[in-house]
């Protein structure tokens, strides 16, 4: 078994190590992060579309469908109940706008979920969290190291690396 580095569990990793751990880990999650606001900006933009759509259909029909509409409802109204031909035209068309109705209904609903959505804006304040909760975060204290660990040893090694 072995850490997400590569290294075997159990032994002490470095501080180099650690931070490029750190790192790796940091930037997997603004990724992740990233693509969840894509994600969410997607389906607002999806349900935006489907609000525009409800409403043109609405407005295409009642604009359509008026003439026709009106013609053969207020004449089968006419032939059904022997009105006045003006009342059976009146009916139809508040048949047409009930529809229209209906439909615009249809677009207010989508609006609002579109509105609602706010996918980015949750992105944002996750990433806000996480980076405050990185920015308060504080290294566990560490055991004295050995003498030969020390910071004399380490400055040796260094000079002698170079």
């Amino acid at each position: 078994m072995s850490a997400p580095d590569g290294s075997p569990v159990g032994t002490e990793r470095s501080i180099g190590q650690l931070f490029a751990s750190a790192t790796t880990e940091l930037s997997a999650l603004v990724h992740d992060e990233i693509a969840l606001a894509k994600a969410q900006l997607k389906q607002d933009v999806k349900r935006g579309a489907t609000s525009g759509g409800a409403f043109s259909l609405a407005g295409a029909m009642l604009l359509f469908s008026l003439p026709m509409l009106n013609f053969a409802l207020a004449y089968g109204i006419r032939t059904w109940s022997h009105w006045n031909l003006a009342i059976c035209f009146l009916l139809s068309f508040a048949a047409n706008v009930l529809v229209a109705a209906a439909l615009a209904l249809i677009g207010v609903v989508f609006a609002k979920k579109a509105r609602k959505g706010r996918g980015p804006q949750k992105v944002a304040a996750s990433v806000k969290q996480t980076a405050g909760v990185l920015q308060k975060a504080k290294p566990h204290p560490r055991a004295e190291l050995p003498q030969d660990r020390g910071p004399e040893a380490i400055e040796a090694v260094a000079r002698s690396s170079s």
